[in-house]
């Protein structure tokens, strides 16, 4: 069965993330593995190492991650499967090898605070975006599983979503049976050929809702979209990332703090 893949740092954010993913793991019927990547160097004292003791601190980590992701389980009827895994390694090649092996329809990951996707130093969210090709749901520690979200997807109809995102964002609004989903037409020059384009294309891709189509009437596409998603109180907001592309350049750290600061309760970033 495909799984939301949640990775975890045991830190508030990520706690806050997987209790979001539990939720949508109900929404969408899918099972939840929770990774761990145990840094190369981590629990290894030169002055004391040896095999049996870097041995017993993995295996604490694995009890340790056991017994935190058993805290969001559930029970009875509101149990999701579960499973867990440590591993050994950088968080992005811990994360790329579990992907390559198994079917993740999702990668939810936490942010501490209303920070941005790209452009932060030592951020584990923006090197996963940066790297792997998987949907990623980013959550805010301040943010809060919505049952009726408003999902606006943001586009400048010239980069074309993969398969799998087409399939990861189906599969949410087909879970979520919102009357509509908003998109937002995003260019530094308005192509009316190119529009007419691209909203045919999404219709064919996107079914079980109906897409009401809008673009910005601003000058500035930044101050565009925040007025889009305050005025229609957008809940998910959708990227394609493409750093050559308008919509996610405009996505750096201050601009998506401005973001997240509106009603914006999550960023879902969609690959080409």
């Amino acid at each position: 069965m495909k799984q939301i893949l949640v990775a975890t740092d045991f830190s508030k954010s990520a706690a806050n993330a997987m209790a979001y993913a539990v939720e949508l793991a109900k929404v969408l019927h899918l099972d939840i593995c929770v990774i761990h990547a145990i840094h190369p160097t981590e629990g290894i004292n030169n002055s004391t190492y040896n095999a049996i003791f870097i041995e017993n601190y993995y295996a604490n980590k694995r009890q340790a991650l056991k017994e935190w992701a058993d805290g969001f389980a559930g029970s009875g009827a509101a149990t999701v499967n579960m499973i867990t895994l440590c591993d050994v390694g950088f968080l992005k090649n811990v994360i790329t090898r579990y992907v390559d092996q198994h079917p993740v329809e999702l990668l939810v990951m936490g942010i501490t605070g209303s920070t941005g996707i790209t452009g932060i130093v030592g951020s584990n969210a923006s090197m996963m975006v940066t790297k792997v090709k998987t949907p990623t749901l980013i959550i805010p520690l301040e943010s809060k599983f919505n049952k009726a979200p408003m999902i606006t997807l943001a586009t400048d109809f010239e980069t074309r979503l993969s398969a799998e995102d087409v399939n990861a964002l189906n599969e949410m609004v087909k879970a979520f049976s919102p009357a509509k989903m908003q998109v937002l037409y995003v260019a530094e020059k308005t192509d009316e050929k190119s529009v007419r384009t691209g909203e045919a294309k999404l219709k064919d891709l996107i079914k079980h809702t109906e897409l009401e189509f809008n673009s910005i009437n601003n000058s500035s596409a930044l101050n565009g979209i925040i007025d889009f998603i305050e005025s229609h109180e957008t809940d998910i907001l959708c990227l394609v990332k493409h750093h050559h592309n308008i919509v996610y350049r405009l996505f750096t750290r201050s601009t998506v703090n401005q973001v997240m600061n509106k009603t914006v309760k999550a960023i879902l970033v969609l690959h080409e």
